[in-house]
C-alpha cells in the first residue's frame, strides 16, 4: 500500500493538510494554476529540463510536514552530511576508514568523480562539502528514507522560495496554519561560502552560462548575497591568485557542469585552490562521498565517524563487486531498481517491475558481464500527493530535495523543507525535475 502525504487511507485530509486542501478547493483550479504560473513567469523563473521545456512546472497543491516529522528529517540530514563530509577528507587523507575495514578502497578509486590530484589536499577549515541536496523519500511504511546523496552541484533552493513566493498569496490561510519561512536563506548561503574562505571576503558564483538549466538560480543566488555572477571567461589567473576583472577572489560557489578537474574550468581554478588561496564550494573531488556505490556504506560511514546510529536511513544499495550481493541481487532482479554507476538525472535507470521482459532480461546479462558498473536497490513505493491534473486532484508519486549547507565541517544547517518533485505521469517512480517531473512548494508547520 502506498503512503499519501495529505490523505488518510479513508480519503480524509491528514490534520496537518486539512488547512492547505480547503483553501486549495476553496479556488477555481484553472485559475489557481493560471495565477500560479502568472506570478512566476512576472519573476522570469526558468528551469530548462532536457525534454527542451524552461517554465518552471510548478504544481499549486502544496505538501505539508508537520514539525515533528521535520525535526527527524532535519536531523537525519544534518548529521548524515556531517559524516560524508569527514569521509570525503579521509578519502583523500589518511583512508582510516579504509583501513578499518569498513569501505573497501576501490568504492573511492572506482568513483566516477574521484580525483587523485586532490589527494593529501585540505580545504580551508576541512570542508569539502559547502551545500548538499540530498533526494529523500518516504517508502509505504510512513518512514522516510535516503535514496540518493548529492554533493556537487545540486540545484533547487531558489525554486523553493519562487515557489512559496507564486503560491502562498494565493491562498487564504490563518495566520496558525502558515509554513515556516524562507528567511534564513540568504545567512545559510553566505555561512558556507565564509567557511572555505582563506582569509579574504570576494566571493562570486560561476555559472556555465544560460544554457546551464539551473541558470535562473545561479543569477538567483548572486544576486542575493549582492556577489558577481561569473563565467570562466570573467576570471584569470595571476600567479597563484584567481582575479575578477581586478580584484581577488577568495570564495567561487562553483555552480558549473564542470564538476571534475580535467576540465577548462578545472583547469582554470587548479592552481589557486592547490595553493590554498581560494575555497570552493563544493570541493572538486567530493563526488567520491555521492558516487552511487558509496551509497552502500553510508550508514556505516556515520557509524564510523560519529559513533552514532543513522538518524535516517538510506535505501539498501546492492554493491555488485561483492559475490553474495551480486548473488542475492540476481536472484530477486526483477524486483530491483537498476541504475548505472555513472551519470544523473535519471538517465539509464530500469524499473525492473515495470519493464519489458526482454529489457530486464538483457540487462540482467549486461550486469553479470560488467557488475561493477551498476548498482541496485530494492523499489520503494513512493509517498503520493494529491496533485491538479486539469480539474481534478490525482496522485502523484513524489521525493523531497532537501538542502544542507555547511558553516564548517561539524556545523551543518538545514532549510526547513526543501523542494518536493513529482512524477507527471500516472504510477510513474523516475520524479527528477531533468526528466520533465514537476514541483510543489513544500511547507514546515511551526
Amino acid at each position: 500500500m502506498t503512503y499519501d502525504e495529505a490523505l488518510l487511507p479513508d480519503g480524509r485530509p491528514r490534520q496537518s493538510s486539512a488547512a492547505a486542501l480547503t483553501a486549495i478547493a476553496g479556488k477555481d483550479p484553472e485559475r489557481l494554476r493560471a495565477a500560479v504560473r502568472g506570478r512566476l513567469e512576472d519573476a522570469g523563473v526558468l528551469f530548462r529540463s532536457e525534454g527542451g521545456g524552461t517554465a518552471f512546472p510548478l504544481d499549486p497543491v502544496p505538501r505539508v510536514l508537520t514539525a515533528e516529522e521535520w525535526h527527524d528529517v532535519k536531523v537525519g540530514l544534518a548529521q548524515r552530511v556531517k559524516a560524508l563530509n569527514a569521509f570525503v577528507a579521509d578519502a583523500y587523507g589518511a583512508r582510516s576508514i579504509v583501513k578499518a575495514g569498513i569501505v573497501p578502497a576501490r568504492v573511492i578509486e572506482s568513483a566516477e568523480h574521484y580525483e587523485p590530484a586532490m589527494q593529501g589536499f585540505e580545504p580551508p577549515g576541512g570542508q569539502w562539502i559547502g551545500v548538499a541536496g540530498l533526494d529523500v523519500v518516504r517508502a509505504a511504511d510512513g518512514k522516510f528514507r535516503v535514496l540518493e546523496d548529492n554533493l556537487m552541484t545540486p540545484s533547487g533552493f531558489s525554486y523553493a522560495v519562487a515557489a512559496r513566493e507564486a503560491l502562498l498569496p494565493e491562498l487564504e490561510l490563518a495566520a496558525g496554519d502558515l509554513p515556516r519561512a524562507f528567511g534564513e536563506l540568504p545567512a545559510l548561503l553566505a555561512g558556507a561560502l565564509d567557511a572555505v574562505s582563506p582569509g579574504g571576503s570576494a566571493a562570486v558564483v560561476l555559472t556555465d552560462g544560460p544554457e546551464n538549466g539551473a541558470h535562473w538560480e545561479h543569477a538567483w543566488v548572486a544576486g542575493t548575497l549582492g556577489i558577481p555572477l561569473v563565467e570562466p571567461g570573467d576570471l584569470r589567473v595571476e600567479g597563484d591568485l584567481l582575479l575578477h576583472e581586478e580584484q581577488r577572489v577568495d570564495v567561487v560557489y562553483r555552480r558549473t557542469n564542470a564538476d571534475v578537474l580535467d576540465t577548462p574550468v578545472g583547469a582554470l581554478l587548479a592552481g589557486p585552490v592547490q595553493a590554498g588561496t581560494v575555497g570552493l564550494v563544493n570541493a572538486f573531488g567530493t563526488g567520491v562521498g555521492d558516487d552511487k556505490l558509496t551509497h552502500a556504506y553510508v550508514e556505516d560511514i556515520v557509524r564510523y565517524y560519529l559513533g552514532e546510529e543513522p538518524a535516517i536511513r538510506s535505501v539498501p544499495t546492492y554493491d555488485f563487486a561483492r559475490p553474495d550481493h551480486l548473488e542475492q541481487a540476481l536472484d530477486r532482479f526483477d524486483e530491483l531498481v537498476v541504475k548505472p554507476r555513472s551519470g544523473s538525472g535519471g538517465k539509464g535507470v530500469m524499473v525492473c517491475p515495470h519493464a519489458e521482459r526482454a529489457d530486464v532480461d538483457a540487462l540482467r546479462e549486461e550486469v553479470r558481464r560488467s557488475p561493477r558498473d551498476w548498482v541496485a536497490q530494492p523499489l520503494v513505493h513512493l509517498s503520493t500527493h494529491p496533485t491538479l491534473v486539469g480539474r481534478d486532484l490525482s496522485p502523484r508519486h513524489v521525493d523531497l530535495r532537501p538542502f544542507v549547507f555547511m558553516h564548517g565541517a561539524d556545523h551543518p544547517r538545514v532549510l526547513p523543507g526543501g523542494l518536493t518533485r513529482f512524477a507527471v505521469d500516472e504510477g510513474a517512480l523516475v520524479v527528477n525535475s531533468t526528466q520533465d517531473g514537476g514541483f510543489k512548494d513544500t511547507w514546515v508547520l511551526a
